[in-house]
């Protein structure tokens, strides 16, 4: 069965909750498999990533969607420390052609959520993926995309409480993105 593994760092929760749409989105497709993998401070020593199972089952994987909240312009540093660690699937071009996509959460409207974006694109093509867009119109009436993103998702936390935001919108919109991915996996399975 096809795997798609959502890896994520997660600082005050809203990411985590976007991530849980993404995974949900992914799993309801008959036929796959979806793996939440949250990326753990205490795996991380010295500015070094260190998780081995991680990085197996992200080997393992035929799609993996990268998740941040965007700080100070980028994905969290303890997302960079992981992205460091993948580099001994880029060596051996593990990663190629696999699927990859991205989400991420910032506080404000815009809080440069593109360029996280931006970077796990240059990511996924450093290690030769496939990268996959959200593919959905921005603003839509049933509030798909309604940050209006085409990259992947994106979704807004404001300084509202976890149990606020990301809003219904935002969640239906990383649910989106893992549905997508997921279609997308099983036509490259046949």
């Amino acid at each position: 069965m096809p795997t798609i593994s959502i890896i994520y760092f997660s600082g005050a929760g809203h990411t985590a909750k976007l991530a849980e749409a993404v995974s949900k989105g992914a799993a309801s497709i008959a036929g796959v498999n979806a793996n939440l993998i949250a990326i753990q401070g205490s795996d991380i020593a010295s500015g070094r990533y260190h998780n081995d199972n991680v990085l197996a089952q992200l080997d393992a994987s035929d799609a993996i969607i990268f998740g941040s909240p965007t700080y100070m312009g980028g994905p969290a540093g303890q997302f960079k420390c992981f992205a460091d660690a993948t580099v001994p699937a880029w060596r051996i071009a593990g990663w190629r052609d696999k699927i990859a996509a991205g989400f991420t959460v910032s506080n404000s409207p815009s809080g440069d959520k593109l360029s996280t974006l931006q970077y796990f694109f240059t990511l996924a093509m450093q290690h030769g993926m496939i990268w996959v867009g959200l593919g959905e119109l921005p603003h839509q009436a049933n509030g798909i995309n309604a940050v209006g993103s085409f990259s992947g998702a994106m979704a807004l936390a404001g300084r509202e409480p976890v149990d606020v935001k990301p809003d219904e919108n935002d969640k239906l919109t990383g649910e989106v993105l893992g549905r997508r991915v997921a279609r997308l996996v099983l036509k490259m399975a046949k």
